[in-house]
Protein backbone atom coordinates (compact mmCIF):
# COMPACT_ATOMS: atom_id res chain seq x y z
CA UNK A 1 0.00 0.00 0.00
CA UNK A 2 0.61 3.46 -0.36
CA UNK A 3 3.44 4.62 2.62
CA UNK A 4 1.89 7.92 4.16
CA UNK A 5 3.92 9.42 6.88
CA UNK A 6 2.11 11.49 9.83
CA UNK A 7 2.81 12.57 13.48
CA UNK A 8 0.12 14.23 15.98
CA UNK A 9 3.09 16.88 16.36
CA UNK A 10 1.69 17.67 13.02
CA UNK A 11 -1.28 19.96 14.38
CA UNK A 12 0.62 22.36 16.99
CA UNK A 13 -1.92 24.28 19.40
CA UNK A 14 -2.93 27.91 18.54
CA UNK A 15 -4.44 30.85 19.65
CA UNK A 16 -8.18 31.09 19.64
CA UNK A 17 -8.87 32.42 16.13
CA UNK A 18 -5.64 32.44 14.70
CA UNK A 19 -5.82 32.94 10.65
CA UNK A 20 -4.22 29.73 9.87
CA UNK A 21 -6.00 26.33 9.12
CA UNK A 22 -4.17 24.28 11.34
CA UNK A 23 -6.74 21.81 12.32
CA UNK A 24 -6.81 20.66 8.47
CA UNK A 25 -3.52 18.33 9.39
CA UNK A 26 -5.55 15.76 11.62
CA UNK A 27 -8.64 16.44 9.56
CA UNK A 28 -6.62 15.26 6.38
CA UNK A 29 -5.60 11.85 8.07
CA UNK A 30 -9.00 11.37 9.42
CA UNK A 31 -10.33 11.14 5.45
CA UNK A 32 -6.99 9.27 4.49
CA UNK A 33 -8.11 6.82 6.96
CA UNK A 34 -11.89 7.01 6.44
CA UNK A 35 -10.89 6.04 2.39
CA UNK A 36 -9.12 3.20 2.93
CA UNK A 37 -5.89 4.76 1.98
CA UNK A 38 -3.85 3.66 5.22
CA UNK A 39 -5.31 0.27 6.15
CA UNK A 40 -2.04 -0.65 7.64
CA UNK A 41 -1.34 2.73 9.53
CA UNK A 42 0.68 5.57 9.00
CA UNK A 43 4.09 5.62 8.95
CA UNK A 44 5.52 8.03 12.18
CA UNK A 45 8.63 10.06 12.14
CA UNK A 46 11.18 10.59 14.18
CA UNK A 47 11.61 14.40 14.39
CA UNK A 48 14.50 15.88 12.55
CA UNK A 49 17.36 16.94 14.91
CA UNK A 50 19.06 20.40 15.22
CA UNK A 51 21.96 19.39 12.90
CA UNK A 52 19.98 17.86 9.97
CA UNK A 53 17.96 21.15 9.89
CA UNK A 54 21.29 22.97 9.66
CA UNK A 55 21.89 21.49 6.64
CA UNK A 56 19.45 24.28 4.94
CA UNK A 57 19.40 26.87 7.70
CA UNK A 58 21.85 29.05 9.77
CA UNK A 59 22.46 27.45 12.77
CA UNK A 60 21.64 30.19 14.72
CA UNK A 61 18.21 30.64 13.46
CA UNK A 62 17.64 27.00 13.96
CA UNK A 63 18.76 27.89 17.95
CA UNK A 64 16.55 30.95 18.13
CA UNK A 65 13.28 28.62 17.14
CA UNK A 66 14.35 25.71 19.27
CA UNK A 67 15.28 28.11 22.32
CA UNK A 68 11.58 30.12 21.74
CA UNK A 69 14.14 33.41 21.13
CA UNK A 70 12.88 34.14 17.26
CA UNK A 71 13.15 38.15 17.11
CA UNK A 72 9.42 39.74 16.90
CA UNK A 73 10.10 40.70 13.16
CA UNK A 74 10.26 37.11 12.06
CA UNK A 75 7.71 35.70 13.63
CA UNK A 76 5.46 38.21 12.69
CA UNK A 77 6.86 37.92 9.27
CA UNK A 78 6.09 33.97 9.59
CA UNK A 79 2.88 34.94 11.03
CA UNK A 80 2.37 31.91 13.81
CA UNK A 81 3.93 32.22 17.52
CA UNK A 82 6.99 30.30 17.36
CA UNK A 83 6.35 28.61 20.40
CA UNK A 84 7.69 25.09 22.01
CA UNK A 85 4.55 23.50 20.17
CA UNK A 86 5.32 25.16 16.45
CA UNK A 87 9.03 24.51 16.93
CA UNK A 88 7.91 20.71 17.82
CA UNK A 89 5.68 20.95 14.94
CA UNK A 90 8.80 22.09 12.30
CA UNK A 91 10.81 19.26 13.55
CA UNK A 92 8.40 16.70 12.90
CA UNK A 93 7.45 17.89 9.68
CA UNK A 94 10.75 17.97 8.34
CA UNK A 95 11.66 14.77 9.81
CA UNK A 96 8.25 13.35 8.21
CA UNK A 97 9.60 14.58 4.73
CA UNK A 98 12.88 12.93 5.09
CA UNK A 99 10.90 9.67 6.33
CA UNK A 100 8.63 10.12 3.28
CA UNK A 101 11.87 10.48 0.81
CA UNK A 102 13.13 7.54 2.13
CA UNK A 103 10.03 5.31 1.60
CA UNK A 104 9.57 6.73 -1.89
CA UNK A 105 13.20 5.84 -2.62
CA UNK A 106 12.66 2.56 -1.07
CA UNK A 107 8.74 1.42 -3.18
CA UNK A 108 8.61 4.33 -6.03
CA UNK A 109 6.16 6.96 -4.25
CA UNK A 110 4.68 7.70 -0.46
CA UNK A 111 3.52 10.81 0.97
CA UNK A 112 3.60 13.04 4.03
CA UNK A 113 0.12 15.01 5.37
CA UNK A 114 2.09 17.48 6.39
CA UNK A 115 5.92 19.76 4.59
CA UNK A 116 5.77 21.69 1.64
CA UNK A 117 6.90 24.98 3.90
CA UNK A 118 8.35 26.34 1.01
CA UNK A 119 8.68 29.93 3.00
CA UNK A 120 11.34 28.97 5.17
CA UNK A 121 14.51 30.79 4.08
CA UNK A 122 18.26 30.20 4.95
CA UNK A 123 18.28 32.72 8.11
CA UNK A 124 14.53 33.10 8.26
CA UNK A 125 10.58 31.88 8.21
CA UNK A 126 7.74 33.56 6.41
CA UNK A 127 4.81 32.53 5.53
CA UNK A 128 3.37 30.54 7.69
CA UNK A 129 6.60 28.63 6.99
CA UNK A 130 9.78 27.91 9.98
CA UNK A 131 12.30 24.93 8.98
CA UNK A 132 11.87 24.57 4.97
CA UNK A 133 11.32 20.69 5.25
CA UNK A 134 11.65 19.87 1.49
CA UNK A 135 15.22 21.51 1.25
CA UNK A 136 16.37 19.51 4.82
CA UNK A 137 15.39 16.67 3.27
CA UNK A 138 17.07 16.89 -0.19
CA UNK A 139 20.60 17.95 1.27
CA UNK A 140 20.19 15.51 4.07
CA UNK A 141 19.71 12.83 0.99
CA UNK A 142 22.41 14.99 -1.01
CA UNK A 143 25.10 14.77 1.81
CA UNK A 144 24.86 11.29 2.47
CA UNK A 145 24.83 10.04 -1.12
CA UNK A 146 21.38 8.59 -1.28
CA UNK A 147 20.65 10.83 -4.12
CA UNK A 148 23.00 12.28 -6.95
CA UNK A 149 20.09 14.61 -8.31
CA UNK A 150 16.62 15.83 -7.06
CA UNK A 151 13.86 18.08 -8.99
CA UNK A 152 11.50 19.50 -6.73
CA UNK A 153 8.02 20.42 -8.41
CA UNK A 154 6.53 23.08 -6.33
CA UNK A 155 2.99 23.98 -7.57
CA UNK A 156 2.11 25.92 -4.22
CA UNK A 157 0.20 28.71 -5.90
CA UNK A 158 2.86 31.01 -3.61
CA UNK A 159 6.72 31.20 -5.10
CA UNK A 160 9.23 28.49 -3.33
CA UNK A 161 11.21 31.58 -2.12
CA UNK A 162 12.31 29.47 0.88
CA UNK A 163 13.38 26.34 -1.41
CA UNK A 164 15.48 28.71 -4.02
CA UNK A 165 17.04 30.51 -1.10
CA UNK A 166 18.02 27.19 0.85
CA UNK A 167 19.40 25.92 -2.53
CA UNK A 168 20.79 28.33 -4.37
CA UNK A 169 24.44 26.64 -4.09
CA UNK A 170 23.30 23.16 -4.78
CA UNK A 171 23.04 22.81 -8.51
CA UNK A 172 22.08 19.04 -8.43
CA UNK A 173 19.09 20.19 -7.03
CA UNK A 174 17.01 21.67 -9.31
CA UNK A 175 13.69 23.99 -7.93
CA UNK A 176 10.48 24.45 -10.38
CA UNK A 177 8.28 26.90 -8.60
CA UNK A 178 4.76 27.22 -10.41
CA UNK A 179 2.90 30.05 -9.17
CA UNK A 180 0.31 33.33 -9.34
CA UNK A 181 3.08 35.70 -10.52
CA UNK A 182 1.68 38.60 -8.04
CA UNK A 183 1.18 36.66 -5.23
CA UNK A 184 2.68 36.67 -2.08
CA UNK A 185 5.98 36.82 -1.68
CA UNK A 186 6.71 40.35 -2.90
CA UNK A 187 10.48 39.66 -2.94
CA UNK A 188 11.05 36.78 -4.84
CA UNK A 189 14.00 34.82 -4.49
CA UNK A 190 14.82 33.53 -8.09
CA UNK A 191 15.32 29.14 -8.73
CA UNK A 192 16.19 27.67 -11.28
CA UNK A 193 13.39 27.42 -13.10
CA UNK A 194 10.27 30.26 -12.29
CA UNK A 195 6.75 30.04 -14.02
CA UNK A 196 5.08 33.08 -12.97
CA UNK A 197 1.02 32.81 -13.71
CA UNK A 198 -1.45 35.40 -14.30
CA UNK A 199 -4.49 35.89 -11.63
CA UNK A 200 -8.07 34.20 -12.39
CA UNK A 201 -5.99 31.08 -14.93
CA UNK A 202 -8.80 28.31 -15.13
CA UNK A 203 -8.10 24.17 -15.20
CA UNK A 204 -7.18 24.17 -18.56
CA UNK A 205 -4.74 27.11 -19.19
CA UNK A 206 -2.94 25.73 -15.72
CA UNK A 207 -3.12 22.66 -17.27
CA UNK A 208 -1.32 23.81 -20.69
CA UNK A 209 1.65 25.36 -19.20
CA UNK A 210 2.15 22.22 -16.82
CA UNK A 211 2.14 19.96 -19.71
CA UNK A 212 4.73 22.56 -21.23
CA UNK A 213 7.68 21.78 -18.51
CA UNK A 214 6.81 18.37 -16.43
CA UNK A 215 7.74 15.72 -19.03
CA UNK A 216 10.63 18.34 -20.60
CA UNK A 217 12.19 18.61 -16.86
CA UNK A 218 11.46 14.89 -16.09
CA UNK A 219 13.93 13.79 -19.28
CA UNK A 220 16.67 16.61 -19.31
CA UNK A 221 17.46 16.02 -15.73
CA UNK A 222 16.83 12.32 -14.45
CA UNK A 223 16.30 12.90 -11.32
CA UNK A 224 16.85 10.34 -8.76
CA UNK A 225 13.90 12.04 -6.73
CA UNK A 226 11.45 13.81 -7.16
CA UNK A 227 9.75 16.21 -4.29
CA UNK A 228 5.76 17.48 -4.76
CA UNK A 229 4.59 20.25 -3.01
CA UNK A 230 1.01 19.73 -4.06
CA UNK A 231 -0.56 22.75 -2.42
CA UNK A 232 -3.93 23.30 -3.46
CA UNK A 233 -4.19 26.90 -3.02
CA UNK A 234 -4.16 27.38 -6.61
CA UNK A 235 -8.13 26.28 -5.81
CA UNK A 236 -10.57 29.25 -6.52
CA UNK A 237 -11.81 29.52 -3.42
CA UNK A 238 -8.94 29.41 -1.61
CA UNK A 239 -8.66 32.57 0.14
CA UNK A 240 -4.90 33.18 -0.48
CA UNK A 241 -4.68 31.75 -4.19
CA UNK A 242 -5.95 34.22 -6.73
CA UNK A 243 -6.21 31.40 -9.45
CA UNK A 244 -8.99 29.11 -10.57
CA UNK A 245 -8.77 25.51 -10.67
CA UNK A 246 -11.84 23.34 -9.39
CA UNK A 247 -11.32 20.25 -7.32
CA UNK A 248 -11.32 18.62 -10.65
CA UNK A 249 -8.60 20.54 -12.11
CA UNK A 250 -6.34 19.95 -9.02
CA UNK A 251 -7.09 16.25 -9.12
CA UNK A 252 -5.91 16.48 -12.94
CA UNK A 253 -2.56 18.47 -12.24
CA UNK A 254 -1.69 15.78 -9.40
CA UNK A 255 -2.52 12.39 -11.65
CA UNK A 256 -0.09 14.33 -14.81
CA UNK A 257 2.90 15.00 -12.06
CA UNK A 258 2.26 11.38 -10.59
CA UNK A 259 1.88 9.48 -14.05
CA UNK A 260 4.87 11.59 -15.86
CA UNK A 261 7.23 10.67 -12.95
CA UNK A 262 6.14 7.29 -12.32
CA UNK A 263 6.23 6.26 -16.15
CA UNK A 264 10.23 7.31 -16.23
CA UNK A 265 10.54 5.03 -12.79
CA UNK A 266 11.28 7.89 -10.80
CA UNK A 267 10.39 8.07 -6.93
CA UNK A 268 8.31 10.75 -5.93
CA UNK A 269 7.54 11.84 -2.32
CA UNK A 270 4.55 14.36 -1.82
CA UNK A 271 4.08 16.68 0.44
CA UNK A 272 0.84 19.19 1.11
CA UNK A 273 1.70 22.47 0.81
CA UNK A 274 -0.26 25.29 0.92
CA UNK A 275 -4.14 25.36 1.80
CA UNK A 276 -6.16 28.29 3.35
CA UNK A 277 -10.06 27.83 3.61
CA UNK A 278 -12.96 28.70 6.94
CA UNK A 279 -14.40 25.15 5.68
CA UNK A 280 -11.91 22.55 6.89
CA UNK A 281 -13.29 19.36 5.50
CA UNK A 282 -13.28 20.49 1.63
CA UNK A 283 -10.11 22.06 2.72
CA UNK A 284 -8.68 18.48 3.77
CA UNK A 285 -10.68 16.64 1.45
CA UNK A 286 -8.48 19.02 -1.54
CA UNK A 287 -4.95 17.65 0.01
CA UNK A 288 -6.36 14.53 -0.21
CA UNK A 289 -6.45 14.35 -3.92
CA UNK A 290 -2.68 13.91 -3.81
CA UNK A 291 -2.94 10.72 -2.03
CA UNK A 292 -5.38 9.64 -4.00
CA UNK A 293 -3.41 10.38 -7.57
CA UNK A 294 -0.50 8.35 -5.94
CA UNK A 295 -2.86 5.57 -4.24
CA UNK A 296 -3.69 5.05 -8.51
CA UNK A 297 0.13 3.47 -8.81
CA UNK A 298 0.36 1.49 -5.81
Amino acid sequence: MLPVVFHPAYEAGLPDGHRFPMRKYGRLAEILVERGLVPNGFARPEPAGAGTVALAHDPFYVEQVLTGTVPRAIETAIGLPVDAGVARRALASAGGTLLAARLALAGGLAGSTAGGSHHGRRARGGGFCVFNDVAVAALALHREGTIRRALIIDLDVHQGDGTADCLAAEPDLFTFSMHGEKNYPADKVPGDLDIGLPDGLDDDGYLAVLHQHVPRLLDALAPDLVFYNAGVDPHRDDRLGRLALTDAGLAARDRHVIGETRRRGIPLAAVIGGGYAADIDALAARHALVFEAMAQWV
